[in-house]
């Protein structure tokens, strides 16, 4: 992955993200009930308490220590041994099925996977639901160009063009804003209901 990500604010962050899969996907992970850069931030805190981040590393860590190091402040999210066990728990689904590579997620394959295989697979991840993996698919589709068959149909709304939904439509300041304002009214108009 080699597209330049702009999803933190914060240089180190964002060049991880955009560098390294696995990150990626472990701040889709962390995306919830924090805000949004917060939880992309993530990977780039581990990686700093374990000289670089590896996925091998993490999937071999000692659980107990592995959770230490994401909980000690400033911690990788709100719920910070909860996550850290979620993030280890990827981290190792990704070494057994994947050996370690998190594009054969959207890449392995005869023939290659198309978008509701690919929702499929990411829905299989550890801490990942229908609607994490749809926004994932979004992001792959909208930021990196990966365009499986009917990847935009398999995301949903998440896919749709110009639209401010997720953390998919974010790349800049001013899409991050209209991001929030979008979730803001959602949620406003389900309290109403």
């Amino acid at each position: 992955m080699t597209r330049e990500l702009h999803l933190t604010g914060e240089e180190a962050a964002d060049r991880l993200l955009s560098e390294d899969p696995v990150a990626l996907l472990v701040g889709m992970l962390l995306d919830q009930q924090i805000p949004m850069e917060v939880a992309f931030i993530g990977p780039r805190k581990i990686a700093d308490r374990m000289d670089g981040f590896d996925v091998r590393k993490i999937a071999e860590a000692d659980i107990e220590e592995f959770v230490q190091l994401c909980v000690t402040p400033p911690a990788i999210h709100r719920y910070g041994g909860s996550m850290a066990r979620r993030v280890y728990g990827l981290c190792q689904h990704i070494v057994e099925n994947y050996d370690g590579d998190a594009t054969a997620i959207w890449t392995s394959g005869r023939p290659k996977p198309d978008g509701p295989e690919v929702l499929k697979r990411l829905k299989a991840l550890p801490g990942y639901g229908e609607q994490k993996a749809k926004i994932f698919l979004a992001l792959l589709g909208k930021q990196y160009g990966v365009h499986p068959k009917g990847w935009r149909e398999a995301a949903g709304a998440y896919g749709d063009r110009g639209s401010r939904r997720s953390i998919a439509d974010v790349v800049s300041p001013k899409t991050l804003q209209e991001v929030r304002a979008f979730k803001k009214a959602t949620k406003a108009a389900a309290k109403a209901q």
